[in-house]
């Protein structure tokens, strides 16, 4: 993996970031010039996305959550702030879930993989859906992201869609904030519903609207709401 560290080392709080699929730590620019002022935050690329290399073998969901727990660890700042976007939510929740000693808090945006649509054509077309029309800002970036994750993101969708986060969710025991656009098409509100309920300790965040690459497009709505509810004891 990659790592970079921006904001506050002197704080006692630690924000990590881990991305979606076809993405990269680039995509959270927005967001950590929202925190980098009251906490140490990190952003992380993946094996095979943005500037981390390929490896031989992708990885599944489970042991890139592994990966980051691990990382955590060596990070030395005790429990962390993990928030994940799209297919970085099911890393994070599995590093919760499989690692709880590293996981103050847990942050979920735009949650995949609706348990109802599993298919690589239908995810697709849902996202493809939900970009028409998205801003210029978030088409370019994304694109630019998608062509560094390489060739293999057809076996990286493949780990993505076989991973049941529905499975998982249950064993979380950090507090969780479940966020989702408004207007998300690849997390429809059903779903989302469906996550919120399934976390023992969550609550529900709708940033209006936005839609599922709203960290992307501005993260200043969900990083307000992100301050207020750490702020909470």
């Amino acid at each position: 993996m990659v790592a970079e560290r921006r904001g506050d080392a002197a704080s006692a709080r630690t924000v990590v970031l881990v991305h979606g699929i076809g993405m990269g730590r680039k995509v959270f620019g927005d967001l950590v010039q929202h925190l980098d002022e009251e906490a140490l935050v990190v952003a992380l690329d993946l094996p095979g996305y943005g500037d981390a290399p390929e490896p031989t073998r992708t990885p599944t969901i489970e042991r890139m959550a592994d990966l980051v727990a691990a990382y955590l660890r060596h990070l030395g700042r005790g429990p962390v702030v993990l928030l994940g976007h799209s297919m970085g939510t099911q890393v994070v929740t599995e590093t919760a879930a499989r690692h709880p000693d590293t996981v103050d808090r847990l942050v979920l945006v735009a949650p995949t993989v609706d348990r109802h649509h599993r298919r690589a054509l239908r995810r697709l077309w849902r996202l493809g859906r939900d970009l028409w029309g998205e801003s210029p800002k978030v088409l370019m970036l994304g694109a630019r992201e998608y062509v560094r994750a390489g060739l293999n993101l057809r076996r990286k969708m493949r780990a993505m869609l076989t991973h049941r986060p529905e499975a998982v969710y249950g064993g979380v025991s950090a507090p969780t904030l479940v966020v989702r656009g408004e207007f998300d098409v690849v997390v429809p509100r059903e779903w989302f519903d469906e996550v919120v309920g399934a976390i023992p300790n969550s609550r529900a965040f709708v940033v209006e609207g936005h839609r599922h690459e709203t960290l992307i497009r501005t993260a200043g709505p969900t990083a307000r709401d992100l301050r207020r509810w750490l702020s909470e004891k």
